[in-house]
């Protein structure tokens, strides 16, 4: 099986949701809690894979490990693997999803046809995270949106339509153009494996298009096509306006994989495509770039204060913290990658258990407005302190994963921009300031609300959903190292290659200029 061990892991949870959909009969209780068992073995399973995945993974091979090729249709080619920055995405993935589906034991609405769409995202993220080939992570990377889309219009809140729709018409013309980005590199490279396209050096040479004189020419292009997509999917400021929308009205689990996973794809995306393969156009266009995360940073914390729905402000907060793993991916040296690999991980953590925190009242209570709470400690001690716990990984607080990925960003940015680094360090004090804002009024105070008198604290199947979060939070805060040590080599040899190609860039620049000057 380890011959086929990313196909294994990336199509056994496509497997179960045929056998939900082919076998599976009636929406009788019995039928809905085989449906959720089914759901859970597999997505176990697929976690238990990537155990084996992880333990095979040789951290100091800096190329793709776990290849799988094979034709496919029309002259394409199926091609699986991962290197060091993908693996821990996988990881990622396959951590989340059983965690993601023990959540989802409350629902009682069409619960197999539930289960069944996370089970095929489940499929489409992992295969944009171990796709070698341009088709085929194209295909994962739209299709993905497919069940989000499900998810989100049929077991949403009141306005779930809206927020469907816009999520999908977001995401789906940024990524229009990258599709035809991707069409231009097979023209010019004659290929569209990654593999090879990650040693094809594409013209950078100044362009004049209509009039306007584009620096980096043909890799600028293809860079602002790219970007479009990734920015979306992240997503950045100002195209971040679909997010709340979609994590208000998308049910707790939808909310945690839109958080934990989906918005990772992005800033993988980055990591794979714009800066290996258009290093010339990621350096020109890089402190566009930097400003742009430095004002999302602050200007989404400052949004997050004056929320009154509990999702709406974390959703607001994610969109603060990707602000970082932008920076720290656009500083493009060895401390801002590792910190932006970092910061998505820890994020995954972080966003999902406080998304599943928002959950577990809202069960209780049916509301996410911050005014119908106060006082929680009194009742529901437990789940105050595990609250406290993502409250202070949130803010990035020292001992906690939520800290190291932050900190090691803003060391690589303030080694490329100071100004932008000192604009960005103060998000760190308005995160603290919305988060504490919020678990002050939610979990602090008298217990004066009536219908508050009589909840419940945790159950054990919620106590357990959190234990891993809290494991990996705390785990990660003090022992980095468990993340670095396989990212580093494959970052580095990402720096490496991406300073060459700026300094082969430029020594043919100053090389046409010197027989500009003899002739």
């Amino acid at each position: 099986m380890m011959d086929n061990l990313l196909s294994f892991i990336t199509f056994l949870p496509l497997v179960a949701a045929l056998i939900l959909a082919l076998f599976l009969r009636g929406d009788d209780a019995a039928a809905q809690t085989n449906a959720k068992w089914v759901a859970l073995l597999a997505t176990t399973i697929t976690f238990i894979a990537s155990l084996l995945l992880l333990e095979g993974f040789d951290p100091q091979n800096t190329g793709f490990q776990f290849v799988e090729q094979s034709p496919w249709i029309l002259g394409l080619t199926y091609k699986l693997g991962v290197d060091g920055i993908s693996v821990l995405f996988v990881m990622l993935t396959t951590f989340l999803m059983p965690l993601t589906i023990a959540a989802c034991w409350t629902v009682t609405t069409r619960v197999k046809e539930y289960m069944i769409a996370f089970l095929v995202l489940e499929t489409l993220m992992l295969g944009v995270f171990c796709a070698l080939d341009l088709v085929l992570f194209y295909l994962f990377f739209e299709a993905g949106l497919i069940p989000m889309f499900l998810i989100i219009g049929i077991w949403g809140g009141k306005e779930r339509i809206y927020a469907a729709f816009k999520f999908f018409l977001y995401t789906l013309l940024g990524s229009v153009l990258m599709l035809v980005a991707m069409i231009a590199m097979y023209a010019q490279a004659g290929t569209t494996d990654i593999p090879t396209l990650l040693t094809h050096t594409f013209d950078s040479s100044p362009l004049v298009v209509a009039g306007l004189h584009i620096a980096g020419g043909v890799q600028t292009l293809l860079w602002l096509a790219f970007f479009a997509s990734f920015a979306v999917k992240m997503p950045m400021w100002p195209v971040h306006t679909w997010l709340p929308d979609a994590h208000v009205q998308a049910p707790t689990a939808g909310s945690v994989v839109l958080a934990a996973i989906l918005l990772k794809m992005g800033g993988y995306g980055f990591l794979r495509f714009s800066l290996p393969m258009f290093p010339v156009a990621s350096d020109i266009w890089a402190p566009m770039v930097l400003w742009m995360s430095a004002i999302a940073i602050v200007y989404t914390s400052l949004v997050a204060l004056i929320q009154k729905d509990m999702k709406k402000l974390i959703a607001y907060s994610s969109v603060a913290h990707m602000g970082f793993v932008t920076m720290g991916i656009f500083a493009a040296n060895q401390q801002g990658l590792d910190g932006a690999i970092f910061q998505m991980i820890s994020h995954g953590f972080v966003s999902g258990a406080l998304f599943l925190a928002v959950g577990v009242i809202y069960d209780r209570m049916h509301t996410r407005e911050i005014e119908a709470y106060g006082g929680l400690v009194i009742r529901m001690p437990v789940y105050a302190l595990v609250f406290m716990l993502f409250t202070m990984a949130n803010v990035g607080l020292p001992g906690t994963s939520g800290f190291v990925g932050e900190f090691l960003t803003l060391i690589g940015v303030f080694q490329v921009n100071t100004w932008v680094a000192a604009v960005a360090a103060t998000g760190v004090i308005f995160s603290a300031a919305y988060a504490l804002w919020l678990y002050r009024r939610v979990v602090f105070g008298d217990l004066i609300r009536e219908s508050l008198k009589t909840i419940t604290d945790m159950t054990a199947r919620e106590r357990a959903i959190f234990a891993p979060l809290i494991v990996m939070t705390l785990l990660l805060g003090v022992y980095p190292s468990l993340v670095t040590d396989i990212i580093g080599p494959s970052v580095t040899a990402l720096v490496t290659h991406y300073d060459a190609a700026l300094a082969q860039a430029n020594e043919s620049v100053q090389l046409a200029l010197n027989e500009g000057a003899g002739s």
